[in-house]
């Protein structure tokens, strides 16, 4: 059921589908990407052990966190209704 008490036609449950599959991929490229920024150089460079852990760490701690922003950001501004392209207008003559 849609939000009005409907229920959904196979065009909304698809773009649902899509949307989720954007959410998640979209949000695994992105704590890769930081944790790759982060954590990358600890992996790359002979660091020092505690700069070498302290980058590790921090990696793998902000990366599940920007996972899952990413997928909450997404899926909510999913579920917003679309906006008018003019609001407050109600008729194309006015």
């Amino acid at each position: 059921m849609d939000a009005y008490g409907g229920r959904r036609t196979q065009a909304e449950r698809d773009a649902a589908t899509v949307e989720i599959g954007y959410a998640l991929f979209s949000a695994a490229f992105a704590a890769a990407l930081l944790f790759g920024a982060v954590a990358g150089p600890a992996l790359l460079f002979d660091l020092p052990d505690l700069l070498s852990t302290a980058l590790l760490r921090l990696g793998t701690a902000l990366a599940p966190v920007l996972f899952m922003a990413r997928v909450i950001s997404v899926l909510l501004r999913f579920r917003r209704p679309a906006q008018p392209s003019q609001p407050g207008r109600t008729n194309p003559d006015s």
